[in-house]
């Protein structure tokens, strides 16, 4: 029977299952929500010029709680120009722009759920979306000195 400890001939220190130091994986959820809050930005201008023209594919007679369809196309539009510069600072790993990507997810994700009678399952994807950017952003977006 040996008197030494195992671990301490470990060339390496691994953490407990279910501890994440944030070693390898920050860089690549980095560019997964750049990726992400781009293609958003493509998906809302869509959404928001076909809002503005009266485009047939929305469910007709949708109420809304604030507004009508034409209104919010315009906010989509909006929001997804500063969605577009806010693609290019995260993955430039621009100081405080994750912020600002936090807060424009949260603003689209709200957003999403007010024009959900326009096109839900449209609304619903694109909701979901936001989260998981905003999951990454939030605890893998920190920037490694």
């Amino acid at each position: 029977m040996s008197m030494t400890e195992p671990s301490r001939f470990r060339t390496e220190q691994r953490p407990p299952d279910g501890v994440y130091l944030g070693a390898d994986s920050s860089p690549s959820w980095l560019m997964f929500c750049a990726s992400m809050i781009g293609l958003l930005a493509v998906l809302n201008f869509i959404y928001g010029i076909a809002a503005v023209s009266d485009s047939t594919f929305f469910v007709g007679e949708a109420e809304f709680v604030l507004g009508g369809l034409n209104s919010w196309g315009w906010a989509l539009i909006l929001i997804a120009l500063v969605q577009l510069l806010t693609s290019f600072g995260v993955a430039a790993q621009m100081t405080g722009v994750r912020w600002v990507g936090v807060a424009i997810m949260a603003a689209n994700a709200i957003v999403q759920l007010l024009v959900a009678p326009a096109y839900p399952w449209w609304a619903a994807m694109l909701f979901t979306l936001d989260i998981l950017v905003i999951y990454g952003l939030v605890v893998h977006g920190a920037r490694k000195d």
